[in-house]
């Protein structure tokens, strides 16, 4: 398989006419437990003349063993990142896509109080469907970009630093809940995880809206 080696074509292309690129992109979104998170990252004219940090890769294309420090050089890269949530309990009330919504509109408020400003900003986001103004940003200017995670270096450093984010999570939610296994499967739909769910019912940190063929019914 050739793996694409993502490039600043296009956000060198938007920051002629934008002070600012910050692109989005999610991780989390088919998971049975655990939130949704939505990673952001900020460059601006200065940043995309420094060299884009080796390795680096859509989170799916990295090896777990080497995502953690990844994410670090990407933060150190970026202009300044940040993630949003959104909780089971949230995507059980008002689903999943507005959910991400909720999650995005999270992340760039970090990025405000960090002194970044979304609306100065054209917004990148990872996929065909913008997410962000039907939850409530619709004083942004978001693009979506079908593959942006593959091709675009700066959604490429959000969807690594919201990946190692979101695993941590899980990872520590597994010592509250170890027979479902999160450290290994981070809430995906692995046999032991469905095996677990059939046998002990959701917990708390499940979508019980989601179909989860067999499972009781939540605690």
């Amino acid at each position: 398989m050739t793996v694409t080696t993502p490039r600043l074509t296009l956000e060198r292309r938007l920051l002629k006419e934008h002070a600012l690129v910050i692109a989005c992109d999610e991780v989390g979104r088919g998971a049975l437990a655990g939130p949704v998170a939505v990673g952001a990252a900020v460059l601006d004219a200065a940043r995309v003349r420094k060299r884009i940090p080796e390795g680096l890769r859509d989170s799916k294309l990295v090896p777990e063993r080497r995502r953690a420090d990844l994410s670090e050089r990407a933060a150190a890269w970026a202009s300044a990142t940040a993630v949003g949530w959104a909780s089971a309990s949230e995507i059980d009330e008002i689903g999943i896509m507005r959910a991400l919504g909720m999650a995005s509109l999270r992340a760039l408020a970090g990025l405000r109080a960090s002194g970044f400003f979304p609306e100065e900003a054209i917004v990148l986001l990872d996929g065909n469907y913008d997410y962000i103004t039907p939850a409530g940003g619709s004083g942004l200017r978001v693009r979506p970009v079908i593959k942006a995670d593959r091709d675009c270096a700066s959604a490429a450093a959000a969807s690594v630093i919201a990946k190692v984010a979101r695993d941590a999570l899980m990872t520590d939610l597994d010592a509250e809940e170890p027979v479902y296994d999160w450290a290994r499967n981070k809430g995906y739909a692995s046999p032991s995880h469905r095996d677990a769910i059939r046998s002990h019912g959701l917990s708390r940190h499940h979508r019980a809206s989601w179909s989860i063929a067999d499972a009781p019914t939540l605690f």
